[in-house]
């Protein structure tokens, strides 16, 4: 076996210095690619005759509990927040060997259900018993058609832009850590189980209403929490973005989950949770659209020349090389 080579790798997303330097070195992209793989964009644009297909690609790697359900939503999500409905559903679907017909019907049931829930279909995939994983893992790939061939990217934040936050954090890692930490809780209470229907972890109808609205840019916090999103915000985008930490909306029973296991809230799963950038005279109006719906948001920093994320006082609002509930869970 040939032993690795380089600096070794840390569990969770790539650096995105290492990142951008994997993108540099591929080749020019097509005249039909509107928007390519970059630093912080979740998801692709690609000119068609119908239109512009939206396209995106995520795993479910730090939970082992609701994945069917978690891989068409935070893939639904990636797509939703450029303003395309989500539509058209891949997965990839791999189980351990020994693994039960059970566990594989379940995991199309929850799939299934989420869909419905989204309004996208399955339209195709790949599933394989293989003793390359040890426990199921699911890859999503949505798909969807951005209307008139307009998109929101989320590098679009231009300074004097406002960051608006919508729906709390950390919502996600609060569930995840409820159900695979639950002997290390102590006496909190482990309803918050149910985070992953209430509040809930799909950001699909207000990004599309974040879009009509005229957002400038559009992301969801996942992997790395609200911080890891704030800095790809900026750092797509090329701005420095200040954050006003008192406007922060915050799932307080996820906080009490992040007390309970010493996680940061900052750096913990954050899927449930949409950042969205408008011009300076129209956030307003914005933030009275969302509350007319029924969605919690608070503009919580503004957009600058430079580079970062920092706070109302200058300092530094650092992005964490792993996310919490990694780091917790391997504990």
């Amino acid at each position: 076996m040939t032993a690795p080579t380089g600096r070794p790798l840390r569990s969770g997303k790539l650096s995105a210095e290492f990142l951008a330097d994997l993108l540099a070195g591929l080749p020019a992209a097509p005249p039909e690619l509107r928007l390519p793989p970059r630093v912080g964009e979740d998801a692709c644009a690609i000119e068609i005759p119908g239109g512009v297909l939206i396209a995106a690609t995520d795993p479910i790697t730090l939970s082992s509990v609701e994945i069917g359900r978690l891989a068409v939503i935070v893939n639904a999500n990636d797509l939703a927040v450029t303003g395309a409905r989500p539509r058209w559903f891949l997965a990839v679907i791999l189980v351990p060997p020994g693994t039960g017909e059970s566990v594989v019907r379940d995991l199309f049931a929850a799939v299934g259900v989420a869909l419905t829930e989204v309004g996208a279909f399955l339209v195709g995939g790949h599933t394989e018993v293989t003793p390359v994983v040890t426990r199921p893992i699911v890859i999503g790939q949505m798909l969807g058609l951005a209307e008139a061939g307009r998109f929101v990217a989320t590098g679009g934040v231009v300074p004097g832009n406002v960051v608006v936050q919508v729906g709390p954090a950390p919502v996600e890692g609060a569930a995840v850590l409820a159900q695979e930490a639950v002997g290390r809780l102590g006496g909190i209470d482990t309803a918050m189980r149910a985070a992953f229907d209430r509040p809930g972890i799909s950001v699909v109808e207000p990004a599309l209403l974040a879009a009509r609205l005229g957002a400038s840019a559009l992301h969801d916090p996942t992997e790395g929490g609200l911080a890891a999103g704030l800095h790809e915000l900026a750092d797509a985008s090329g701005v420095r973005i200040r954050i006003d930490r008192r406007a922060v909306l915050w799932f307080e029973p996820g906080l009490a989950v992040c007390r309970a296991l010493g996680a940061d809230p900052w750096s913990t799963l954050a899927s449930g949770t949409l950042l969205a950038a408008f011009p300076a005279a129209t956030v307003e109006v914005a933030l009275q659209a969302f509350a007319e719906q029924g969605y919690s948001a608070a503009a919580i920093g503004e957009a600058e020349p430079g580079s970062g994320v920092r706070d109302a006082a200058g300092r530094s609002i650092p992005r964490r090389e792993r996310d919490e509930v990694d780091r917790v869970l391997l504990a």
